[in-house]
Order: C-alpha cells, then structure tokens, then sequence
C-alpha cells in the first residue's frame, strides 16, 4: 500500500511529532489547522497546510468532510490522526478508506469494537483476557443496573461504556448513593459521548495502573513493547507516565504482555494500540481498556525501546511486516514523562488562558520535550490545556528522576501560568520517588488546594524581581545605569498571588541593596540574565507585561504583579457577590435567575472551558441581582457573570 503525502488531522505536540517522523522518513506533510491556529508551530512545520474551520472543535478539527477536503485540495493520500479528536472514531476510518486513502491506524471494526467498555470487555472475557467482575448487559434500566449493582456489591464503579478521559465515571462507596451517582453518570456520559451507556464494575481500590504497548500488522504479527506504569493521576487524567513500571518484575511483564497480545488478536488488530490494566495491591491484573491509537505516553517507551513508533504506524500502514519480532525487543534504561499543563493547581487546577510571552524548553542529556509552542501564541479555551510533554532518561529511575526534575525546573513558560510547580513536587515526592505510587496518590498527598499554593517566594526572589521591576518603570537614567543615588530608599510593593511584599531599593555604586522584611540583600548586574547575588552569581530569566513581571531564577517560576500605586481594595474580595468568568469558556448551563434566593456554596452557572466542565458557586448569601447568561454563550475571564445582593453586606 504506497502513499507518498500525509495530512496529520490534530494539532498541537503531536501533530509535530508526526510531521518529525513523516518528513524524516521522505514524505511530504500537511498540517490543518483551526482558524485561531493559523499561527500555531505544527503549521510553520508542515511542507502545506489548509483551515478547516473555525476555533469549535466541531466545525474544524472534528470536521470529517472538511478533513477530506484538504486531503482532496493538496493530494494527501493517507492521514494520521495523532491522538484524541477523530483518532478512535471508526467512521472517519471508514471515511478515509472509502474514499481511497489510508488511514494510519487500525480498521475500523476493532475501532468500534474497543471504543465501547461493554462490548470490548465482552470480547476480552471470551479471549480469555482478566476482567473485573462486573455488569456489561444490554438491559440498561435502572431496575436492572440497580439490581446488578447490590449483587457486585461495594465499593462500586460506575463507567460509561463510550468514551474515556474519567467522564461518565463514579466510585460509589455507600449504597444509598447508586441511584443518584447512576443518574449523574448517564448524564455526563450522554453529553459527552452522546451514549449513556453504562458498565458496573467492582472497584478496585488504590490500584496501579499499567499499560502495555501493542503493535500488529496485516500479516497476522502481534508483539507487545513492555509497560508503562500511569498511576499518578488527578481525576482519572494521565500526569506522570514511566516505562518500565517499578512495580512489574519480569515475570509479571511476560503475563501481562501475553494478555494484551491477546486482547489485540482478538480483533484482528493493526498498527499502535495500548492495552490498559489495573494492577490491584495483591498483584492481580484486569482488563481496563484498549485505546486504538498511539498515546500522549508513547514517548517513554520510545527511550527504553530505542525504537520510532510513528515510523512503525506508518510503515504497517503502507502493509510491511513488523520490524522486530517479539523476542528482538529490549528494554533499556528507565524514562519518565509529565505533562505540562495551562493550569493553576492552587486553584483548584483552573484551566489558564493568555498568550507565551517567553519559551524556552529545557535541553540537555537525556530530555526530550515534544511541544507545539512558539512565542506569541494565544494560548485558548477551545482545546486541551495540555501544551507539552517534558520527558527525561537515564540508567536507572532514578537518574530518570533526577534529570526529570532539573528539566521541569529550567524549561521556561512565561504568560500563562501552568503547573510546573506541581509537577515538580510530585516527582520529589519520598512516595513516588520510591516507586510506591498508586492511583490514590495524589488524592491522598495534594488533597487540598493550599498544598499546592506553594510557600512565598524567597527573600532573594522578591528582592530581584523588585529590583528588574524598579529598572523597567524607573525612568530616571542613573536609576537604569546602576549608578550612585542621593535619593532614599524606595519602595516597590509586589503581590504573588496571595502573598505580598514591600522592598526597600538603594542604590549604590556597582549594585543595590534592598531590605526584605529583615533580611538585606545585596545585588549586582553581570550583563542580561546574569546577576550577582548575595555574592552567588546566578542565571535569571525576566519578561514584563504590563504590571506583571515573570521571573525564573534558582528553578523557580514565579508570577509577580507590581501593586505600588494598587489602591487597597482594588481586587475582589471573597464573599463581593460579584461572579465572575474565572477562564475564558462557554455556558453550558445557568442555574440561577434574577430575583432568586441562593445560599453561599450554590452553584449559579457551569461553564465548560478546554474540555472539562467548571462549577461557579455563590460566594455568599443574598438574592440574585442579574443573571443574564444564554446557555452557550462564550466568556471572557473575569467577564461579571451573576451579581448577589449580600443578606450581609457587612460580614
């Protein structure tokens, strides 16, 4: 099967990383893109590009006859849909087919058949494949599930049978909740997928879970590439992925890989997939499910493997053999990836939006970052917020570990905030740095958002983002210079989200000296990014927006806003009755009207923004001033979206 042009139907990191591959191995690429994507990296990469559609997902990216289209207008004659959008959907499989190009991914019977739970976990029990006891009848009525529920008994997990991502999905632990808990689930579940279709599950509690990489071709081939463990999750959303699982000895990987061997001849399966288990704490394993599609994760078992994967999808897709066989594959070494994230884990992980004023990826031995960032980009609400993948290998997990940590530290993000922070104390975590990890993880250790609100900058950082500050809006010339000065000390006060500082400034002769609450720093200029201080030289990395600063020095990232000439008061109070858009976002129900009595906690509108739905609450007790929201309106942050009269303006 010969194709000579790809057209890669995603966007973003992986688009990239396909263009990378595809180009390297002599194809020609073309990139589509949404209309607010016109400027965005994976369409600068790509030899041709085409618009789609407009920034809703729906009219562009998940467009079928649009994406056929563009293969029609430059001559594409085979697509790779990355992962995510279209790339599990068995009709734009078809699609492609029928209309004479080739689909880098499987068919689309085994499409259709995994990307249900019930019907996959129906064939895996036939195949002989580990399933955890459950329910995966036709009867979807309550009588039935509720019936099916008592015999499973508790603890309960309920999940839809379409689609993935942790939508649709409930752990019930107490027995008067199925009812309402099976009720929610079909909702989610019709929303998201448009199937409420459901699945019971005896839940398996604080398990790993542990993947298996597959590969097949058309000559009746099927090998696995080892596990990778994805345990750390929030929210059943893949944070931290390694490979190989330091929970899975040798014979447990030959098991668990002959399992998902078997789970993709079971529907005769072609080109990247992954079988999914749970590893339960006794070391039994279950069937999860199949994704057919390369995954975000796919990097680390690249780096243990030393193998290509998207040269492998591509080169089953033009009908060759499998390239090794089974007992051809090593693993080598250890890899460990996170992913970066547009999001505020103090605040309860909010989705970010704003524009990448500064990015510079971290390089070095042993790290790779896949991304689709260029400076200048909006980053958006209309997407995922995931906007890279930072990934590091060594010898061991913890040369892996280590390089991991000093890659998430000096990769530089300015302009939207994101979760490097988090990301790092997970990895410096005692738990997870001694491999004990479960999917309880971060429940259990980040429970609370003040964990994640981080101590207050260092004296040494307040006093430097002070000074870089000062240098910017003072415009008086021996101030810029460095030079002596026969004024007084001067005050900078700055704010840090909710920490703020005043700094005292003198200026003297070849450096400064600045008082942060009792402690006196001394500073000195060495040229751009570079500054002795306290006698320690060190490398910085500054952008100024506006009244915002953003500072990266001593593997902090640190957001800083100048509020010396604030009035007090200025910024919204808890318990203000004011509602605002906390991201930019789409309506998608208002559950509140003018006039009405609500109480402090109540949720007043839901607004769905980078795929995940956010709940507004009542920051008081009062009555409903206005409310004046369509159910699918867009926002903007900050946009005042219901305003309360407080009962007790006072309190």
């Amino acid at each position: 099967m010969s194709f000579e042009k790809i057209l890669i139907a995603n966007r973003g990191e992986i688009a990239c990383r396909v263009i990378a591959t595809a180009q390297s191995l002599g194809y020609r690429t073309v990139a589509v893109y949404s209309e607010p994507d016109g400027g965005a990296r994976h369409v600068q990469l790509a030899d041709e590009a085409v618009c789609v559609g407009p920034a809703l997902a729906s009219a562009s990216y998940l467009n079928v006859d649009a994406l056929l289209d563009a293969c029609r207008k430059t001559g594409a004659d085979a697509v790779h849909p990355g992962y995510g959008f279209l790339s599990e959907n068995a009709g734009f499989s078809k699609a492609c087919k029928d209309a004479g190009i080739t689909f880098i991914g499987p068919d689309e019977d085994a499409i259709h058949l995994m990307g249900s739970k019930r019907l996959s976990k129906i064939a895996m029990i036939e195949a002989g494949v580990p399933c955890i006891p459950g329910y995966e009848g036709e009867d979807q009525s309550d009588a039935t599930l509720l019936q099916e529920a008592e015999r499973i008994g508790l603890p309960l997990m309920i999940k839809a049978s379409a689609g993935g991502g942790g939508r649709g999905m409930r752990v019930v632990t107490d027995a008067s909740e199925i009812s309402a808990q099976l009720k929610s689930a079909r909702q989610e579940a019709k929303s998201a997928f448009g199937s409420d279709e459901l699945i019971l599950e005896r839940a398996v509690m604080q398990p790993r879970h542990v993947e298996i990489q597959v590969f097949g071709d058309r000559h009746g081939n099927v090998i696995h590439l080892g596990e990778r463990d994805c345990s750390i999750q929030r929210r059943h959303q893949k944070v931290v992925e390694e490979a190989p699982s330091p929970a899975v000895d040798e014979a447990l990987r030959q098991q668990m890989g002959e399992a998902a061997v078997n789970a993709a001849k079971a529907c005769n399966y072609v080109g990247a997939g992954t079988v999914e288990f749970l590893l339960a704490p006794e070391g039994d394993f279950f069937f999860l499910e199949m994704n057919t599609r390369l995954q975000v994760e796919h990097p680390v078992t690249e780096l243990v493997t030393g193998l290509d994967l998207v040269a492998w999808q591509i080169k089953v897709a033009r009908g060759e053999p499998l390239p090794l066989s089974q007992d051809q594959v090593t693993l080598t070494g250890h890899a460990m990836e996170v992913r970066l994230y547009a999001e505020d884990p103090a605040q309860n992980y909010m989705p970010q939006t704003g524009p990448v004023l500064c990015w510079q990826p971290a390089s070095g031995d042993g790290v790779r970052i896949d991304h689709g960032l260029t400076e200048g980009y909006e980053v958006g609400s209309h997407y995922d917020p995931m906007l890279a993948k930072i990934i590091a290998v060594g010898d061991s997990r913890e040369d892996a570990r280590r390089r991991l940590i000093r890659a998430v530290e000096d990769t530089v993000l300015m302009g939207v905030r994101d979760n490097r922070t988090f990301l790092a104390a997970i990895l410096r975590h005692p738990v997870f740095a001694q491999g004990e990890a479960t999917t309880a993880f971060i429940g259990q250790d980040f429970a609370d958002d003040a964990s994640m609100a981080g101590e207050a900058p260092s004296s040494q950082l307040w006093a430097l983002a002070a000074l870089l500050r000062c240098e910017v809006e003072t415009p008086a010339a021996e101030l810029r210079g460095w030079h002596s000065s026969t004024l007084g000390a001067q005050p900078v006060q700055l704010r840090c989200g909710e920490h703020e500082q005043t700094v005292y400034i003198r200026y003297r002769d070849d450096h400064a000296e600045l008082m942060v609450g009792e402690n006196n720093h001394h500073i000195e200029p060495l040229g751009p990014g570079l500054a002795s201080i306290d006698g320690i030289r060190q490398r910085y990395q500054m952008f100024q927006d506006g009244k915002q600063s953003w500072l990266q020095c001593q593997g902090h990232s640190v957001c800083f806003e100048d509020a010396t000439h604030s009035a007090a008061g200025a910024s919204d109070q808890a318990g203000s009755g004011q509602i605002r858009a906390p991201m930019d976002g789409a309506v998608i129900e208002v559950c509140a009207k003018a006039g009405e009595a609500v109480q402090r906690g109540q949720v007043l509108v839901i607004m769905e923004a980078m795929k995940m739905e956010h709940s507004l609450k009542a920051d008081c007790d009062g009555t409903v001033e206005s409310a004046d929201l369509a159910v699918g309106s867009q926002v903007k942050r900050q946009q005042l979206l219901v305003s309360i009269k407080a009962d007790n303006p006072e309190s």
